[in-house]
């Protein structure tokens, strides 16, 4: 079972979810082979499907799209490494809380690289280092084929968060990588370690690196 990872380096949010959707109906017809999109977007805000439009606060000249995604408001930006896996779930126990908890135990893991203690928050979805949440999580299935996915903060400008009620969740305070470390980190020096603790974490004993224009 191979994994192909894509390093898409940055695009405008809604081409890669055009390349989701072209993705996901060759898997849904079992066609190809899993795949995991690495990305990052300029900045926007997105809606899971039962967001509440009161959670978008003041979004400056930002744009906003609503997509099938489970999960609230949230940001992406510049800084941020986004990963869209578009894996069939019936090669990994058709289990869609198991599947949420093992996109939180790659974050985990990969923070720990780092020498970031993260953790998970009970009766919430993420990634949380100490009280403030570094890592958003946001997932669709299709036919037992996943997409959409994940939100690391990496470098990211932390001040959008404040355009929004990130995650539905009042009164969170969202954090990064850098901000823990008090230093710099380059998004695409961590794009390897996250594609290769994806795969080792899922099972898959082949990974493709691949890069998309």
């Amino acid at each position: 079972m191979a994994l192909h990872c894509f390093d898409l380096g940055c695009v405008e949010y809604t081409c890669a979810l055009a390349m989701q959707e072209e993705l996901l109906h060759r898997r849904c017809e079992r066609v190809g082979e899993d795949t995991l999109l690495l990305v990052e977007h300029p900045p926007v805000f997105t809606l899971g499907r039962g967001a509440e439009e009161k959670n978008l606060l003041t979004p400056r000249e930002v744009p906003v799209h609503r997509v099938s995604r489970g999960g609230e408001v949230t940001f992406h930006g510049p800084g941020q490494l986004v990963g869209y896996p578009l894996i069939d779930l019936t090669n990994h126990g058709r289990d869609v809380h198991l599947y949420l908890r093992g996109l939180e135990a790659v974050l985990i893991e990969v923070l720990a690289t780092y020498g970031i203690a993260a953790h998970r928050e009970a009766g919430k979805t993420g990634v949380w280092v100490n009280e403030k949440k570094i890592a958003s999580i946001g997932v669709g299935v299709r036919r037992w084929v996943t997409y959409h996915g994940f939100a690391l903060n990496v470098s990211t400008d932390l001040s959008y968060f404040a355009d929004i009620v990130p995650c539905g969740l009042v009164g969170v305070r969202m954090t990064s990588m850098a901000e823990v470390l008090l230093r710099a980190i380059d998004v695409a020096s961590l794009k390897p370690l996250v594609a290769a603790t994806f795969a080792r974490s899922f099972g898959y004993k082949d990974m493709l690196w691949l890069t998309h224009s």
